[in-house]
């Protein structure tokens, strides 16, 4: 299983806000101590998602044991790896492909043991993850978030706790939340957070990375 403690959530607009790439805030979290890296390009062409997921897979060579998701297109993480990128897995909402049909395009492409996530936030939705073989869930929105125009309401750490307790999955935390929120939220049962502006619209996003890690992992950065 990855390590899902630092999840970093990629958004092309607050990167290139920031005046970088995808690929810049990638290399940077990596390095800040990011493990895990989920490659989000919702509203863009195949061949543009495909081109974003090669670029963030090359940024993340220097850092092999952060793991490379693929959000909701399951098609280009496998598009990826045919292509040579080190690609772990997808993550899928609920309007999306079922984690047995993810899995298993996964699988027949030649990813061995497939990382597949759930977003996930009722007791219901998280039942069928995990009967349906999921890996991990995405619980949220924890905070009111702009990242994602379907996000659900937000639920507060205390809704968090409430699901994660009911989940037979590691919970993911994920929507608007920030250091302050890490240590609660860990202590609330998190196996990971899940951050997007935190780290991509952030002025040094290598220092938010590790500002992030350290609050989660209860240590001084």
């Amino acid at each position: 299983m990855i390590d899902l403690s630092l999840y970093l959530v990629t958004d092309a607009g607050h990167a290139a806000s920031a005046g970088r790439s995808v690929a810049d805030v990638v290399a940077a979290a990596a390095a800040g101590g990011a493990t895990a890296v989920q490659v989000r390009e919702k509203d863009a062409p195949a061949r543009d998602a495909l081109a974003a997921v090669l670029a963030a897979a090359a940024a993340l060579e220097p850092f092999p044991r952060v793991a490379l998701i693929v959000d909701d297109r399951v098609d280009v993480a496998v598009a990826a790896h045919l292509a040579g990128a080190r690609v772990a897995g997808a993550h899928v909402g609920q309007s999306d492909l079922p984690a047995p049909a993810a899995r298993a395009m996964l699988a027949s492409a030649g990813i061995a043991d497939p990382v597949v996530g759930v977003s996930a936030s009722t007791p219901g939705q998280l039942a069928r993850a995990a009967r349906d073989g999921a890996d991990y869930a995405g619980i949220g929105a924890v905070r009111p978030t702009a990242t994602k125009r379907d996000a659900p309401a937000s639920i507060g750490v205390d809704g968090f706790r409430a699901l994660a307790a009911a989940s037979a999955l590691p919970a993911v935390a994920i929507g608007g939340i920030g250091e302050a929120d890490a240590r609660p939220l860990r202590e609330a049962g998190a196996a990971g957070i899940a951050v997007v502006s935190a780290i991509c619209a952030a002025p040094d996003p290598r220092a938010a990375a590790a500002a992030l890690r350290a609050a989660f992992s209860g240590v001084d950065a």
